[in-house]
């Protein structure tokens, strides 16, 4: 048991903000058998996220408490996910061969395809997440109309969490892509076993399947997620003969999206 709470707590000291116990750092071994919490690490920050929501509600309009949700998602997390998705829009909007696209990536400073992309996201995240969150317009999940924000909690950690687990079985399915070892990603990418893969799937499918109880139709959310996860996963393979941790910030954002459109769109059937 103390093995594993400094291997959740080197999940969180690496994936977020959050203060940790001061005998935990980034050491490899510990590093790697992280990826099993990625997706938990999700719970915490939807669940963050959901927390300032609620409360900036019931002073402001749904739009500006939207806005400051995910203001707190990117100030937990440091904008860890962001800063990859910027990367790989400009890594790939402006290199044409691996060694320039990994050269791209790997430059902090942000150019116009990672300013584009970024701006296109927010609006994106932004405008669904106003739809998602109005509680004229989406079903109560059977909790019925007084308790609707249990739904919506359940829907800001879902995502958070699924679009994690997306993002981490990119590790368990294709190779780490630079062959140098000055990542700071790539002690996840050396080695992982089956407490890896079912503690990431566990923790990234349980709160979907929580929600399936309620709303059956939601399970759909996770074909389109991993649609986008595939087709993600095989341009990286196409491009760069594998994956880099910006990589994985990217499909973390991309399919975060994904998860609030198709929920969105599946209102319309319901």
């Amino acid at each position: 048991m103390k093995k594993e709470l400094h291997i959740f707590f080197t999940a969180l000291l690496f994936y977020t903000r959050i203060p940790c116990p001061k005998n935990i750092n980034h050491h490899p071994d510990y590093l790697n058998k992280a990826s099993r919490y990625f997706p938990l690490i999700g719970w915490i920050v939807g669940g963050i996220s959901f927390v300032v929501f609620y409360f900036s509600a019931l002073v402001f309009s749904n739009e500006i408490a939207v806005i400051l949700s995910m203001i707190a998602s990117i100030l937990v997390t440091g904008a860890f996910h962001e800063d990859g998705f910027a990367d790989v829009c400009d890594g790939f909007g402006g290199g044409w061969t691996k060694e320039k696209i990994l050269l791209i990536m790997k430059d902090s400073a942000i150019g116009a395809y990672g300013a584009i992309g970024l701006v296109l996201l927010f609006l994106l995240k932004f405008q669904s997440l106003v739809q998602l969150t109005n509680t004229t317009q989406i079903p109560d999940f059977g909790f019925g109309i007084y308790n609707v924000n249990i739904g919506i909690l359940l829907l800001f950690i879902t995502a958070h969490s699924l679009s994690r687990l997306a993002a981490i079985s990119i590790v368990f399915t294709h190779e780490y892509s630079r062959e140098d070892a000055t990542s700071k990603s790539k002690p996840i990418a050396q080695n992982y076993t089956w407490k890896e893969v079912f503690g990431a799937f566990f923790f990234g499918l349980l709160p979907l399947l929580v929600l399936a109880v309620f709303c059956w139709q939601i399970l759909f959310t996770f074909i389109s997620v991993f649609l986008f996860r595939f087709f993600l996963a095989r341009y990286f393979q196409k491009w760069i003969g594998g994956y880099t941790g910006d990589c994985l910030g990217a499909t973390q954002q991309v399919c975060e999206v994904v998860f609030y459109l198709s929920s969105f769109a599946l209102w319309k059937f319901i």
